[in-house]
């Protein structure tokens, strides 16, 4: 199932030292950013369709934000079955956004895992910083998780067998569905770059880390991406993107895909 780039990004003393501060803040205009800019608050629905590269994993998913006013949202996802799902909100400040998020995951090899997360996206164009043209926001990000996957029941991979059918075989192998939790933090980078006045180059990468996970092994992760976007009108436009992910706790090789997805804004 699809597992898009968690929006979940640290920032949370934004909260703790500039929440009144925001109340009377100027935010910039909606108005004057790209579509796919993370720190734009809108109203707006879309639908996307992923797969893997073997094509052996399709899912579609429809999004949707609710603008509350021009510096607050609500943010929902859900893929076509509910076994995948995000709920959550966004906070606007005068430098960055801060996004607040709890949903659902699913992953090729069947393991599940629920999510806790907060963080933020910094426009670096905000210090009139924008090489080339490059619209670059830093991302951080933490996140609380719990999940189910498939291990081996007495912790010593020694004593399973046939390791390639772990994910349907009899329990006499020595592999059990195992409850795991643990948490992360991860920082990376959001790039968009104008190519025309309607398309839109579109990169991402970041790296996590976090605490031990069932084998002993401190949590690390990866994800990156590159793409374009392409406008049609102020209300509608449509995206194209390839990326991988990675990790050591939920997946047990990269999964590589690609995604299209629709957006139809309000405002």
């Amino acid at each position: 199932m699809l597992r898009h780039v968690r929006n979940a990004w640290s920032g949370s003393f934004w909260l703790l030292i500039s929440s009144q501060a925001a109340l009377g803040a100027e935010v910039n205009d909606n108005r004057d950013k790209l579509d796919d800019d993370p720190t734009k608050v809108t109203t707006k629905v879309g639908v996307s369709w992923s797969d893997t590269y073997d094509m052996d994993d399709s899912n579609l998913s429809f999004s949707g934000s609710v603008a509350l006013d021009p510096a607050k949202k609500l943010n929902a996802r859900v893929n076509s079955d509910a076994s995948e799902w995000r709920v959550g909100g966004s906070w606007l400040f005068p430098v960055g956004i801060v996004n607040f998020n709890f949903g659902k995951n699913e992953y090729t090899n069947g393991a599940t895992q629920t999510n806790y997360s907060i963080g933020t996206f910094v426009p670096l164009s905000y210090f009139g910083f924008a090489p080339a043209g490059f619209q670059i926001f830093p991302m951080a990000g933490y996140t609380y998780n719990t999940g189910e996957i498939t291990g081996c029941s007495t912790g010593n991979a020694a004593d399973c067998k046939a390791p390639q059918f772990a994910d349907g075989i009899p329990s006499e192998y020595g592999f059990s569905t195992i409850t795991t939790s643990g948490s992360s933090g991860y920082l990376g980078a959001f790039t968009l770059r104008p190519l025309t006045p309607d398309i839109t180059m579109i990169g991402f990468a970041a790296g996590s880390y976090g605490s031990k996970n069932e084998k002993g092994e401190n949590y690390r992760g990866y994800f990156g991406g590159l793409g374009a976007g392409y406008r049609f009108d102020e209300h509608s436009s449509v995206n194209l993107l390839t990326f991988v992910m990675d990790n050591n706790t939920y997946l047990d090789d990269p999964d590589t895909r690609f995604l299209i997805s629709y957006t139809w804004q309000f405002q």
